[in-house]
């Protein structure tokens, strides 16, 4: 059988391969290029910028993705001039879940972005353990190693929040949400801090739909509407891995309208606020 267990690997590996990022194959090739350009191995390069060779080859084969510290480092090294930094967005965005990166990708650009979520924090209000912990639970069960590339990809999407130019950003969280411990009780405490700490932000609204609410349209499950760029309005739902933008007017407008409705119904931004404090005051 051994013929056939390492015909099995064979194929294990050309699937890895064929399912590479095109843009971590991209940096990679790049970095190649500009190291060799500048004179250094891989083992030098690695030397000069804290990493190993092994490291500096998985970055060149684009089968690992560059950190924004490796890029950092590998900037000044071998002296790119930025081209690195450039890709490092994209590269953090291929670390996604493949359902849900071209919606990361509309969203980085967008001028608002209004959500309502449930059952969970909102990703972009997630605290490192919290995500951590959201990914470490997911069915099938995700390797360490992709664990921490959605972890860190959902952190970067968190620029978001503070980027020059300010985007327009609301999230209303329903109470259940606040008082899941996901991670633990010391995890969901301070996921609760988070929210405080990111609801005083001027372009940040924080708003918590209480749990004795009776019916709202929130029922319905969570979604969200974006305002682009180029002055477009765009909905956006997810359930189970399966995501979907939807950008017919009617559709929209519906969503916009629902959108209002629950911010009338949920609790306005201080007593919120008043709220999160008082679940972290109870602990």
């Amino acid at each position: 059988m051994p013929g056939k267990k390492n015909g099995g690997t064979a194929q294990a590996r050309v699937r890895e391969e064929h399912d590479l990022p095109g843009v971590w194959v991209a940096y990679g090739t790049l970095l190649a290029h500009l190291r060799r350009r500048a004179g250094l191995t891989q083992p030098t390069l690695g030397a000069a910028i804290g990493y190993s060779a092994e490291q500096v080859a998985s970055v060149e084969q684009g089968r690992r993705p560059a950190k924004a510290a490796f890029t950092e480092a590998a900037e000044g090294a071998v002296d790119a001039g930025g081209v690195l930094d450039v890709l490092q967005p994209e590269v953090d965005r291929a670390k996604l879940p493949r359902f849900f990166r071209n919606f990361a990708a509309i969203e980085a650009e967008v001028l608002s972005r209004l959500s309502y979520d449930p059952l969970l924090v909102p990703g972009l209000l997630q605290t490192e353990a919290y995500a951590r912990a959201v990914f470490a639970g997911h069915c099938p069960p995700f390797s360490e190693e992709i664990v921490d590339q959605h972890t860190e990809a959902r952190l970067a999407r968190q620029l978001l929040l503070t980027r020059d130019p300010m985007a327009e950003l609301s999230f209303i969280i329903g109470e259940e949400a606040l008082r899941n411990p996901v991670g633990g009780p010391e995890v969901l405490r301070e996921q609760w801090h988070r929210l405080l700490e990111l609801g005083r932000l001027r372009n940040v609204e924080v708003q918590v739909m209480p749990a004795a609410s009776g019916f709202h349209v929130g029922l319905d499950g969570p979604f969200v509407v974006l305002g682009t760029k180029d002055f477009q309005r765009l909905g956006y739902i997810e359930s189970q891995e399966v995501g979907c933008v939807i950008s017919e007017p009617s559709n929209v407008s519906e969503f916009d309208s629902r959108y209002g409705k629950l911010r009338s119904q949920a609790l306005n931004g201080q007593e919120s606020a008043r709220f999160i404090e008082r679940l972290v005051g109870a602990t």
